[in-house]
């Protein structure tokens, strides 16, 4: 694809937020990227627009269906002034792999990077630049045919928009409180846990609240057959150090393959850790803990990079990993990863996107 992107800048910028409130997920830059899609044209009419309500028909499909993918990544603005994005073919990639489970038609991924170099750096000025604080970039398509009746769209929208968002850990990374959801389950081999779509997350919504009401940040999900095996951490990928190897759980069809998943894998792989790739149930974790040879567990994502896990509760029984404390290994991964992002570090994976 190879269709020059339209760039109408708006007339009425926004007042940029306080840099040291931002949270997450709150504040929108001034523009967004569209492009449509129907099976006559293809994808077609790629612009950048002033941030805007999308104007939809009732019975839009998205609304009813759920017909629709999405991704997020970040940009960050480095000490010395420079933009750089983190692995963003790795989104567009995956987003693809979603695209093809939702039976929506392929993106051009080397186009859909340049398109979000593009946006970020018209809305350059909204990247923060307080410690710790990032751009997050977030791609969607959804299906927009007007119509009632289970079917594939025959058109869609890739919309991109941007939210500057603060420091995930604004006082220093502090493990987190895990509860081991054993009876509401996050996917199937067979279904669509591997995509990163929006049924899987309204899904998790209800163990979600349980785990909060009972004091606990976030959910560890097993495997829905048999209720046994680990497979995610809230919306994360997770890993556990046990006896000096690290282990994840593989990915078999239900579980999303995260981009810091893959990341981390190179990285402890580069280090000469043993790290394997397996199916490992909450029973191995608990006895590991018994004797002793459990040492860590973190969950990695876009949002946090690495979240170490302090405390697990599994049907009312607790254990505390590493006396509640952030693991060796966990930090040095959340030092190299951060760091690299921030270009702080030198990128010899080659990582790293610069935006002009």
């Amino acid at each position: 694809m190879s269709c020059q992107i339209r760039i109408e800048k708006t007339k009425t910028p926004k007042q940029k937020p306080d840099q040291n409130n931002l949270g997450f997920g709150k504040f929108f830059t001034d523009h967004m990227f569209i492009m449509d899609y129907s099976k006559e044209k293809g994808w077609y009419d790629p612009r950048i627009v002033p941030y805007a309500p999308l104007e939809l028909d009732p019975a839009t499909m998205v609304l009813h269906y759920g017909q629709a993918v999405f991704e997020g990544l970040k940009a960050y603005r480095t000490k010395d002034g420079r933009i750089l994005l983190f692995r963003p073919n790795k989104n567009m990639e995956r987003i693809n792999l979603s695209n093809d489970r939702l039976c929506i038609p392929p993106i051009d991924e080397d186009f859909c990077v340049e398109a979000i170099k593009t946006l970020v750096s018209v809305d350059r000025d909204w990247i923060p630049t307080a410690p710790g604080t990032s751009l997050y970039i977030r791609p969607f398509i959804i299906a927009t045919d007007p119509y009632l009746g289970v079917r594939a769209s025959d058109t869609y929208k890739f919309i991109i928009i941007l939210s500057p968002s603060g420091a995930y850990y604004p006082s220093g990374i502090n493990p987190v409180k895990i509860y081991v959801e054993n009876e509401y389950v996050r996917a199937v081999k067979g279904g669509t846990g591997y995509a990163k779509t929006l049924g899987n997350y309204a899904a998790s919504l209800k163990a979600q609240d349980i785990a909060h009401e009972k004091g606990y940040v976030q959910v560890l999900w097993l495997d829905g057959v048999e209720r046994k095996y680990i497979e995610e951490v809230g919306s994360m990928n997770v890993f556990f150090k046990i006896n000096g190897e690290v282990i994840t759980p593989s990915l078999d069809g239900s579980i999303l393959p995260g981009i810091t998943r893959d990341s981390v894998i190179q990285l402890l792989k580069d280090w000469g850790v043993k790290v394997t790739e397996r199916k490992l149930s909450i029973q191995e974790v608990f006895d590991a803990h018994e004797n002793g040879t459990l040492e860590e567990v973190f969950g990695t994502g876009t949002a946090a990079v690495i979240s170490p896990v302090g405390e697990l509760n599994w049907m009312d029984k607790v254990i505390v990993v590493n006396n509640g404390k952030i693991g060796e290994t966990a930090a040095k991964l959340y030092e190299t990863i951060t760091g690299i992002q921030w270009g702080e570090i030198e990128d010899k994976f080659g990582w790293t996107v610069e935006v002009k």
